[in-house]
């Protein structure tokens, strides 16, 4: 009789035993998945808000500098642009960002749409983007604005996800704002200095995120074949913005509270506050601070936050 060592025999997973093994990993990867996805979302948060300080931090410098801090973009001679190119504010802050080598391609006295600064402008200068917004496809054909021509561009221009805040539209409060007091610290052609933020310097915003352009979204979905025609990069001299407020479809812009313009974040990307993150966007004071602003948030409580004198 041949004796068979228990030790030595073989034992096989049945086919039950392996459905409830696989079942039980799916089930764990799918709880893993969301935690490993908000942390990602996280550290993405993380590095945009230490990019806006970063940009903070140049307007800051710049303004020591100056002793104003620079306009949203210019139209004629001001301070650091005495010649009156159109620049823009992202375009005279290099040299405070460390991009020095940047600064010394980049020719302050041409326009941006030179072909000198249309070369440089295509270069991406990652402290302008948010780690949370999409990939853009560049734009290589750019229509007409006033004074600047059509470009048809061999490389897109870099894209930037912080932008300028000018102010307000006095239509979401006309009882309150008008053309002297609707501003913010950097418009058109601004000359702007810590004392004439007479509604404090922690209550004012100067920079926030307009994430997405040139392509235009809603709600965080892409609209095809359509094209801002401002903010198609960093180095674009009109891509800076007033608050217009939009319907909570992101449809309308600019029709006033009563008429359904109640949203100020997050419904519509073209020319108005827009992040890729849950729940609101990063906004940057005047005094160097960054905060999260919900999207919840009322669009007069958010519009006293944009305008550096209207007593709010």
């Amino acid at each position: 009789m041949i004796h068979v060592d228990q030790a030595s025999k073989r034992f096989a997973f049945t086919l039950v035993e392996l459905m409830v093994v696989v079942a039980i990993v799916g089930t764990l990867i799918s709880l893993l998945l969301p935690a490993v996805q908000a942390a990602r979302e996280a550290a993405r948060r993380i590095q945009c808000q230490n990019n806006l300080r970063q940009v903070g931090l140049s307007l800051l410098q710049f303004e020591s500098a100056n002793s104003a801090f620079p306009a949203s973009g210019w139209t004629r001679p001001g301070i650091g642009n005495p010649s009156g190119s159109y620049l823009s504010w992202r375009g005279v802050c290099l040299g405070f960002m460390d991009q020095a080598n940047v600064l010394n391609r980049y020719d302050v006295q041409q326009h941006w749409w030179s072909e000198n600064n249309l070369e440089v402008g295509s270069y991406q200068q990652p402290t302008f983007l948010c780690p949370s917004s999409p990939s853009i496809e560049p734009k290589l054909a750019v229509p007409p604005k006033t004074p600047r021509p059509a470009l048809a561009l061999n490389k897109g221009l870099a894209t930037t996800d912080y932008e300028a805040i000018m102010g307000v539209r006095p239509s979401l409060d006309a009882t309150k704002y008008n053309t002297s007091n609707r501003y913010s610290v950097m418009h058109r052609d601004s000359r702007t200095k810590f004392a004439h933020i007479t509604d404090g310097s922690s209550n004012t915003i100067v920079v926030l995120e307009s994430s997405g352009r040139p392509a235009v979204y809603r709600h965080g979905k892409q609209k095809a074949d359509v094209w801002n025609e401002q903010g198609i990069g960093w180095s674009d001299s009109e891509s800076a913005f007033s608050l217009d407020g939009s319907s909570a479809d992101g449809a309308a812009e600019g029709c006033g509270v009563a008429a359904g313009c109640f949203v100020a974040i997050n419904a519509r990307n073209d020319n108005e506050p827009y992040s890729f993150h849950s729940g609101g966007a990063f906004a940057l004071f005047a005094d160097g601070h960054i905060a999260f602003e919900s999207e919840a948030t009322s669009i007069l409580a958010f519009a006293a936050q944009c305008t550096r004198a209207a007593n709010d």
